[in-house]
């Protein structure tokens, strides 16, 4: 089969490689699955930059689509030609989605509906699950106000469609070339955190009451909104992700005295059930279409390392996927 793997760290050109492989057959309780597309995440850029190789080769990414060819012991055969999206492909397993072929778990291949194309159901797995979990942790929030982080991106374009529909009002922050993207997934307002000041303008559209969560994509540059009193007395802050490693520091004072609630979580980690039950909600969207997705470039598989630095320079507008069959 073809594939793409890396063997160190470093650089997409430096490391990158496409060729051959042996494919892989599927052992008890997997399916095999002939991938279509191949989602490219930051993680995965972030994993082949710097991330402790555990295997002397890896195949990238942990999303894909495609559609079940073979299926191992204990796996029913009437799965076999259904049309499926892929999660954890390559989370704590050496070979990933950017191949012809993988090997998997029967239950991380979830059945696509008919009306969602391939290259967007290799969009789900990391930007919409990540999405539907970080609104589920707020609970109900139907004529809440909620501030979105990067309502640009891949995950917020998903978070903001999610709290339109469940009832939500939306300030996202972005930058100006990804404002109309935020616009299109249904924010009502849209800050350009490169030149505004976010805490004042949230204060200012809230009439000094504050929002009453915060979807966060980057807890680095984001927990001195906490400080600022930019979320009302009681709320929520749930946070995915951070451009920093380290430490971040974080007014536990604000905590306290306005008796937040901070959630984190990691999107390779939820709880089977939690997993399940995202999963199941996420199914209902996808065969009723109230998600729009949005593909922002696509790179056939010989290009891996160009769909990488794509992602690295974050300028795309939407998801980058590979066409891999």
């Amino acid at each position: 089969m073809k594939a793409a793997w890396y063997e160190r760290n470093g650089k997409a050109r430096a490391v990158l490689m496409v060729g051959e492989m042996d494919a892989p057959e599927p052992g008890p309780g997997e399916v095999r699955v002939k991938v279509t597309t191949s989602g490219v995440n930051p993680s995965d850029v972030k994993s082949r930059r710097g991330r402790p190789l555990n295997w002397p080769r890896i195949i990238p990414h942990s999303d894909g689509a495609g559609i079940i060819e073979s299926v191992g012991q204990g796996v029913e055969h009437g799965r076999i030609g259904e049309r499926v999206w892929l999660w954890n492909a390559q989370w704590k397993r050496p070979f990933g989605t950017a191949a012809e072929f993988i090997c998997l778990a029967a239950d991380q291949a979830v059945t696509l509906p008919g009306r969602v194309d391939s290259p967007s159901g290799a969009c789900l797995g990391i930007p919409a699950l990540t999405a539907l979990q970080a609104v589920r942790l707020h609970g109900p929030i139907a004529g809440k106000t909620l501030l979105v982080t990067g309502a640009g991106s891949a995950v917020g374009h998903y978070v903001t469609q999610i709290a339109k529909l469940r009832g939500a009002r939306v300030i996202g922050t972005a930058s100006a070339e990804k404002a109309d993207h935020a616009r299109n997934g249904g924010a009502d307002f849209v800050i350009d955190y490169k030149k505004k000041d976010v805490a004042k303008v949230v204060k200012e559209l809230t009439r000094d009451e504050g929002v009453d969560g915060i979807v966060d994509m980057d807890f680095s540059t984001s927990a001195h909104l906490i400080a600022e009193n930019v979320v009302r007395a009681h709320g929520t802050i749930v946070c995915y992700g951070s451009n920093v490693a380290g430490d971040i520091p974080l007014s536990f004072q604000a905590m306290l005295w306005n008796s937040y609630a901070l959630k984190l979580f990691l999107i390779y980690e939820l709880k089977p059930e939690d997993r399940r039950a995202a999963i199941e909600e996420l199914t209902v969207m996808l065969r009723d279409g109230s998600l729009k997705h949005s593909i922002g470039a696509r790179f056939p598989l010989r290009d891996i390392a160009a769909a990488h630095e794509a992602v690295e320079a974050g300028k795309v507008v939407g998801n980058v996927v590979l066409d891999v069959g």
